[in-house]
């Protein structure tokens, strides 16, 4: 019994696949839409994106583009081709803006380019396209039922920004200890990255990692520098503590504060008594 269904099954693949090898090299477009509809409903989606490359063109401007251009796009999608599906669902949203589909075509193409997004340490300019379209799709379908999705996807796209931004400032922070004046651009980039991301998962790292490039540029400070720059590094361990008070980095914060304050209480100034 498994012999025979083993040879039905075989008999089967062989006939579909010759069947569909003679409606691929043919100039029935019909024949080829009935087809890439069948393999598509049927969820062979690297076959019927084959037919349907060879039928968009000639349905342009038929009552049945619409559908065969979406389908096109879907097909794309639904077999990892996210480059392709990407742009081709960009086409459908300007070939008919006042589609069914179109909630969705706008859904399926963000999510395209989401898919291309790459880990973080990479270069982030599939991420920003994939934000730039989920943001539109977000704000033009608040109602749809993609939104929370699309929202989530938003959500991750952006910490791994702001991720992306943070290592840059780390970065800059370890080189810092062997290039002193590395250490003002870190610390200006972490300034930037807690003016621009307030609400991050990230912020607690962002304030311990400003404290520590800004207490080593005052220790190895000019004298005529080293008094301000000490100040605003205990002034960075303030804004840690009034924000995160049990942060996982207090140990070495604390460290970081004594130290600021012993080389402090050599300067003359009682307004910094704290």
């Amino acid at each position: 019994m498994r012999s025979i269904l083993l040879f039905c099954c075989t008999a089967v693949l062989l006939v579909s696949c010759s069947e569909y090898q003679k409606v691929l090299k043919e100039t029935d477009t019909k024949a080829k839409y009935e087809m890439a509809e069948k393999l598509y409903d049927e969820g062979d989606y690297k076959r019927a994106v084959r037919l349907f490359e060879q039928i968009v063109p000639k349905y342009v401007g038929k009552p049945q583009g619409e559908r065969v251009m979406f389908f096109f796009a879907d097909s794309y999608f639904k077999n990892g081709d996210y480059y392709l599906s990407g742009y081709q669902f960009e086409r459908f949203i300007k070939s008919y803006p006042r589609s069914d589909k179109i909630q969705e075509a706008s859904f399926l193409g963000a999510k395209s380019y989401y898919m291309l997004s790459p880990r973080y340490s990479l270069d982030q300019t599939e991420t920003d396209k994939a934000l730039l379209k989920l943001q539109t799709f977000i704000n033009n379908y608040s109602e749809s039922e993609y939104f929370e999705e699309a929202n989530t996807m938003a959500g991750e796209l952006t910490t791994k920004k702001e991720e992306k931004q943070l290592e840059i400032a780390k970065q800059f922070n370890k080189i810092g200890e062997f290039n002193l004046p590395v250490l003002v651009s870190a610390i200006t980039a972490l300034d930037n990255f807690i003016t621009d991301n307030p609400g991050s998962v990230y912020r607690e790292e962002a304030l311990y990692y400003r404290i520590e490039s800004a207490t080593r540029l005052a220790l190895n400070s000019t004298e005529d520098k080293k008094q301000e720059r000490l100040e605003d590094a205990l002034e960075s361990y303030n804004n840690l503590m009034r924000y995160f008070p049990e942060t996982e980095f207090k140990k070495k914060a604390d460290d970081y504060a004594e130290t600021i304050r012993e080389e402090l209480s050599a300067y003359d100034n009682t307004s910094l008594s704290k």
